[in-house]
Formats: C-alpha cells, structure tokens, sequence
C-alpha cells in the first residue's frame, strides 16, 4: 500500500488519540510517510504542547538511543529524546497500572536530578556536572504508540522517543562519589535476571548522554532547569512487562528498588 503524505497537526492528531485510547496505530512512517527527523520532532512538539495545555506537567527529558548497536540498527549517529511526565512518575515499591499503558517495557538507567539550568547548547561536560544535583537509580517504563513495536526513527521520536513512564530510587548520590562508568546493573522480573548492563553501554558514560541532550535541548529552546530529572539512558537491553511482573533493580552505589506491575 502506497504512503499518504500528511501535514505534521494530522499525523500529531493519530498519535494523540493513540495515547489517548490506549490503541496502538500503524507506523507513521509508512501510513503518513513522516521520514524526516526533523519533522518528526514537530509532531512530537505539537502533541507536547497540546498535553501541556491540558494540564499535563513536564517534570523532565528522557535520552533514546544511547546504544550505538541501535542507533547503527536505525541508521542514525546520535541520540534522541522526549518529554517525562509529571502523572507518569512511580517511586519505589509503587505498583505501576498497565491501564496507563499500551505495550510497556522496562530498561534500567542512570537519573540525574539537576541544580541549575544549563542554557547553552555549548555547555561544556564541566558545567554540565556542576548543574547536575545528585544521581538516582531508575526505571524507564518504554511504551510505543506504534503497532508491534515496528518503528522507525520517525516513529520513535514522533511519538515522544517512545516514553511511557518512570520510576526513581530513593539513594540519590552525588556524581563523585559513584563509578557512573563502570557501575554494574542487574535487572530482574520475578525473581530472575533478565538484563545485565555497565554505565559505559550508555553512550561511553552516562553524563556524556546527559551533555548531548543539555546542549540539544538548548539549542531547541527547551534548556534544562533546575529540578528537571534526566533519564540518560538504558544500561541494558529492554523487558517486556505485564500485569502482576515485579521488577528489581540493582545498579552498583545505589540501594535496590522494586516495582509492580498491576491492572
């Protein structure tokens, strides 16, 4: 079947009522030829905006393809991002509705609580650790707007870089004091290990990660403030979850934290 072109509000509309129904949707990048990254981010603005309007409050940034094994997977030399949002935060021992979600998965990451806003997008990796406050173990509840998970990198970052929710750990710890490189992470589901990673799988180091997108949201008019929390990306490879899937999480410096998946 051929693609249709489609104007950005059209194409931000689908993916709206997507998330809105709680009904995944073809591929953007097939049904309405959405291809450009740059285009992509518009769509993705749109409906950040629009959630705003209805109250919804940004409370942070995730950071996407921190893999250089995906990246070379979806063509593309860099990392993306998306919005965090406030009524899609979870803390430790919480039990996470699936009602909230579509097709959830789970990835262990590094978090960054930041002190200060960093406003240049020439922010050097010096002031971009003086701005961070503290680190914090966490979980990034991924979820796709797209059918089956089939998404291109237009698909991803129109449909918010893939973000669904997240949770934090309650040991947060200076950026001195923990080996953020070397840190080993364990993830297990109901009791057994299902993903195993190291800081340094995140693009070499989770602050380097945390430089890329202070910079790239400088430079796109959405800086970094003081309080916003960064999840800088996975460690590890991604879980499915399900209702009644109960998630450790193990990082290296930090306490273990838990959450459930319910209804």
């Amino acid at each position: 079947m051929s693609s249709v072109s489609a104007d950005p509000k059209e194409v931000a509309e689908v993916i709206y009522n997507a998330r809105r129904n709680g009904k995944p949707v073809p591929p953007v990048s097939q049904s309405h030829d959405v291809t450009d990254a740059g285009i992509a981010y518009g769509i993705q603005d749109i409906n950040t905006k629009r959630w705003q309007a209805e109250g919804r409050r940004v409370v942070g940034r995730k950071i996407g393809l921190t893999s250089k094994a995906v990246q070379a997977q979806l063509g593309v030399g860099e990392p993306d991002y998306g919005m965090l949002w406030g009524d899609l935060a979870y803390g430790d021992g919480d039990t996470v509705s699936m009602s909230k979600f579509m097709q959830p998965r789970v990835e262990a990451e590094i978090a960054f609580v930041m002190d200060k806003a960093v406003t240049s997008p020439d922010a050097t990796l010096t002031e971009v650790i003086a701005a961070v406050g503290y680190a914090l173990p966490s979980v990034e509840i991924v979820d796709s707007a797209i059918a089956d998970w089939k998404i291109t990198l237009a698909d991803t970052i129109a449909d918010n870089a893939s973000a669904g929710g997240f949770a934090l750990g309650t040991s947060p710890r200076k950026v001195s004091d923990v080996d953020l490189k070397l840190c080993g992470m364990l993830l297990s589901k109901n009791g057994q290990h299902v993903s195993l990673g190291v800081g340094a799988a995140c693009l070499g180091h989770p602050l380097i990660a945390t430089l890329w997108l202070a910079r790239k949201m400088a430079e796109v008019g959405r800086p970094l403030e003081e309080g916003d929390i960064v999840l800088s990306g996975a460690l590890g490879p991604m879980v499915s979850a399900v209702a009644g899937d109960r998630f450790s999480v193990e990082i290296q410096g930090f306490s273990p934290f838990n959450i459930e998946f319910g209804a």
